[in-house]
């Protein structure tokens, strides 16, 4: 057995390891509950990490981390025919080991050309974890580590053969690449038809017994003028509201809902329902949303962009969110702390009294049904566009 060989077949396993747990991972929170993040690159020998803000619980919950979401509740995790293609690849590695073909050419270079998929893949996911999602996920690197030692070992495996021979290699690719394709079509299709249906769920989880906007604190968000009447629960210091806008954006659904935010922000300057600020600077950082008018989203990016800055900056100093937006908004200066918006934001808060909203960000309303807290992260494709098709409940008459 050649030392290339050997460092092939390692790099499969590891490469199965990692994306195995990951899929593990994913598959935990198919229980519409939470669930640890394990981020290791020994996964389960560090501690695991559920924070919203964790770079392996952003990556697990944006929007690459599973496809065909609209029709398989959190959709098919991709991390799954990685694993399968893994397994591949070992299965290439062993017949042809087992089987002496090292000097086929024929042989070694499909193994390369097999490689190479999960190497470009690697390439992807990683440019889309860095620039798109601006975290990084360790079982992730494994992943990709495994993938690139695979196809250099694979090129190694190419370089020290000593045949020539590539008469009939059509012929072994289209049969090998069948077999490929079977390894990864199997596991996949397993998991569509084996996945929970959870239709049932849709439109149980309650409503708002009391949605009339009497006091005007409902603020009109996203570029929708028309569309189902959608309101979000909203604090713009929360991770988790930040990764919920991500996702919607993501899924396409967005166009369909004309949106207005209720600010709700977890922190206890203000909100006297928190016992503890979650958020430091929430409170001052909705007075700037509710201060913004025709900036609104804008403001509401810009809290998004800087969350961990702001929310560092006010656990030390309670002015620091309102100096560091107004950095950027100086417009907003003279109605932040006043009277009048301090006001505004009290009454959004009686707001959620008088619709008794549990102490939670972010929540969703579409033509006042509640898309249940489970679904909205990777049940949210799938929850949404069937509350979406849903027909409207009538307004019953006073």
């Amino acid at each position: 057995m050649r030392p290339f060989t050997i460092l092939f077949l390692v790099a499969a396993v590891c490469g199965m390891f990692f994306a195995g747990f990951s899929t593990w991972d994913f598959v935990a929170h198919l229980d519409r509950d939470v669930h640890d993040v394990h981020c290791s690159f020994i996964p389960g020998l560090l501690a695991s990490d559920t924070s919203a803000s964790s770079g392996c619980h952003i990556t697990l919950m944006s929007p690459y981390s599973s496809v065909f979401r609209a029709s398989v509740w959190g959709g098919i995790p991709v991390a799954l025919p990685g694993l399968a293609v893994f397994a591949f690849l070992l299965f290439r590695g062993l017949d042809m080991l087992l089987n002496r073909r090292e000097d086929d050419k024929r042989a070694t270079t499909f193994l390369v050309l097999a490689a190479a998929l999960p190497a470009l893949t690697s390439v992807g996911m990683g440019y889309l974890s860095i620039v798109e999602l601006g975290a990084a996920c360790k079982l992730c690197i494994g992943i990709y580590i495994s993938s690139f030692v695979a196809l250099a070992a694979a090129f190694g495996i190419r370089a020290q053969g000593v045949g020539e021979d590539m008469q009939g290699f059509g012929r072994e690719f289209g049969l090998s690449f069948a077999e490929g394709v079977g390894f990864v079509l199997v596991p996949v299709l397993l998991y569509a038809v084996m996945a929970p249906d959870y239709s049932r769920y849709i439109g149980t989880c309650g409503n708002l017994p009391k949605p009339e906007d009497t006091n005007g604190v409902l603020l009109p968000i996203g570029q929708q003028a028309s569309g189902k009447e959608a309101v979000e629960i909203f604090d713009p210091l929360c991770p988790a509201c930040k990764g919920f806008e991500g996702r919607l954006a993501a899924s396409g659904l967005e166009s369909q809902l004309k949106r207005k935010a209720l600010m709700f922000p977890l922190d206890n300057t203000c909100n006297w329902m928190v016992s503890n600020t979650l958020h430091p600077g929430a409170c001052m950082m909705s007075e700037a949303v509710l201060c913004a008018d025709t900036k609104t989203d804008a403001v509401i990016a810009w809290a998004f962009e800087h969350q961990d800055e702001v929310r560092t900056a006010a656990s030390t100093n309670p002015d620091a969110a309102k100096d560091l937006v107004t950095a950027a908004f100086p417009e907003l200066k003279a109605c932040i702390g006043s009277p009048a918006v301090k006001s505004r934001l009290n009454k959004s808060l009686r707001y959620a009294v008088a619709n008794q909203l549990p102490v939670l960000t972010p929540q969703i309303y579409v033509e006042n049904q509640k898309l249940c807290d489970a679904d909205t992260d990777l049940g949210l494709d799938y929850a949404l566009t069937r509350l979406l098709a849903a027909p409207v409940a009538k307004k019953e008459s006073k």
